[in-house]
């Protein structure tokens, strides 16, 4: 079943308020957390990703909020793109960045596979991935992409949307032919007609969608939630600058709240889209307003989906994923988040 989701502008920014008013309490209900309390290091470096799917990261890089909480601590932030889940999973595995930010689906596979992280806050509940094909390319439903070539990055909630979509409608992966393109490349790929339909993201999805690409399907519940995550490591040795990170995040949730209009100026400047664009994916599309602490919501999004990783072989089986699970979310940070705590740079 096809379904196209509609937001009021009036009700979007309403909602985001009344989050961000809870948001700058700091008083925000969540689970347990499992990271060891650890002595505090200051001066070194914080690797941290901005994206262009995380408009909060955005907001922060912009504002040169983490800059001036850390400067205290003699910490510099040294900024780090991602330009997908799979990016931000390679970059957290490698010690690349400290914190990074992925799709909820791309979190548990990277957990499940070993990858020691920490889902420390969540940052949106976006619509953010849809399958789409060009205007003239026949393909109306699921159904007739039988035999047909996708693009997708695997390893990311848009190929997760692929394969729950496929599944949906009587098909599997096997039943297309997968390219595995990076986003960006994947919308490429469509409009030049090298592939057939491609798995998207926003804010590039908005961007192609705007160009006459088609949406042909979409399924809110099909997306799994903006996941902000932590080395283990990092979480024990500086929980410090955990805690900073966890405060600007809600600072600039309370931010966006106030300021939507300049919030989708911010995303349009980094992702070089229209400001029309930028603003139907923060006002119709990111539910920023959602609650930031990791918990209950989520695992019952992710319990769905991982045994989807292994019956395509991408974990090698169910016992991994539910250790996962028990592991991965932690609230302790937004438990404590003082927005207040961060100062205008």
């Amino acid at each position: 079943m096809s379904f196209a989701r509609t937001t009021t502008r009036r009700s979007v920014v309403a909602a985001l308020a009344a989050s961000a008013a809870l948001a700058l309490t700091g008083c925000v209900a969540g689970e347990g957390s499992s990271v060891a309390p650890a002595a505090a290091v200051s001066g070194g470096t914080l690797n941290i990703d901005f994206a262009t799917y995380n408009p909060l990261s955005l907001v922060i890089k912009k504002k040169g909020w983490l800059e001036a909480a850390l400067k205290d601590q003699g910490v510099t932030v040294n900024w780090v793109q991602s330009a997908g889940s799979n990016k931000a999973n390679e970059a957290l595995r490698s010690g690349a960045i400290d914190v990074g930010s992925t799709a909820g689906s791309a979190a548990l596979l990277a957990r499940a596979n070993g990858s020691p992280i920490k889902t420390i806050d969540i940052y949106s509940q976006p619509e953010w991935s849809a399958l789409v094909t060009g205007p003239s390319s026949g393909i109306a439903t699921v159904a007739d992409l039988r035999g047909k070539s996708v693009a997708a990055t695997k390893g990311t909630d848009p190929y997760f949307f692929l394969l729950q979509s496929l599944a949906e409608a009587g098909l599997s992966a096997k039943d297309v032919t997968v390219q595995n393109l990076q986003h960006a490349d994947g919308r490429t790929a469509l409009e030049n007609g090298a592939v057939d339909a491609w798995a998207g993201l926003d804010p590039i999805m908005a961007g192609a969608e705007k160009n006459g690409a088609k949406l042909f399907y979409r399924n809110v519940s099909f997306n799994s939630y903006g996941f902000l995550n932590a080395n283990e490591s990092f979480l024990a040795a500086k929980p410090k600058q955990a805690q900073a990170v966890v405060n600007a995040y809600e600072k600039a949730r309370a931010w966006a709240a106030a300021n939507p209009d300049e919030t989708a100026q911010i995303l349009a400047d980094v992702a070089g889209l229209d400001v029309a664009i930028a603003k139907t994916v923060i006002l119709e599309r990111s539910n920023l307003a959602v609650d930031p602490a990791p918990g209950e919501a989520q695992r019952k999004v992710l319990a769905k989906i991982g045994p989807t990783f292994v019956e395509t072989g991408d974990v090698t089986g169910q016992d991994k994923i539910d250790t996962a699970l028990s592991t991965l979310l932690d609230d302790s940070l937004v438990k404590k988040a003082d927005a207040s705590a961060i100062r205008d740079s």
